[in-house]
This record gives structure tokens, sequence and C-alpha cells, in this order.
């Protein structure tokens, strides 16, 4: 029987659903937020076996950083927007 060969540990994440997509794979991996076999991988493209165990410490609250930003405005402006409906217009700074 073939073994399957090794792949990047942010693929994998994406892969079997842990992740969204491999930019946010790699943020998490980046975070020390990411396990394999027990021991805290912190390289993205680390290559581990198709069928290694791997676990997320935490996920994230929000697909982005723009999500962190906003929430850090929000209260910091002591705004209350729960509720409101909002539209991310794509202007750039």
């Amino acid at each position: 029987m073939k073994k399957r060969k090794k792949e990047r540990l942010d693929r994998l994440l994406v892969e079997r659903g842990l992740a969204e997509s491999r930019t946010q794979a790699q943020r998490l991996i980046m975070a020390g937020e990411v396990r394999v076999a027990g021991q805290v991988i912190d390289k993205p493209g680390h290559r581990v076996g198709a069928e290694a165990p791997i676990q997320v410490t935490a996920r994230p609250r929000f697909v982005s950083r723009g999500g962190e930003k906003l929430d850090a405005a929000l209260d910091r402006f002591g705004l209350e927007v729960g509720g409101w409906v909002a539209a991310d217009v794509g202007a750039s700074t």
C-alpha cells in the first residue's frame, strides 16, 4: 500500500475544514494556535503527514484583521451597534 505524501499544514487546515482559507490558516499557524500530534507548529509551509492529528486551539472571532480593528474602534468610542445593518463599500486608505 502506497503512503500518501506529506502536505503543507496550511493546505491541510483548509482541506479538513479547520480554516476557511489558506490566509486564515496561515494566521492561525503563525499565531501558535495549531498543534500537530500535540506539538505547536508555527510555520505554514511545514509539511505533515496527510493523516496527522491536527488541533486548532482557538478559533478567530472574525474572518479578517479588519474585524478586530472595527471591534476595537467600536469599544473605544463606546458605540452600541447591536441590530444595525452595515455595508462594506470597499473604501481603502
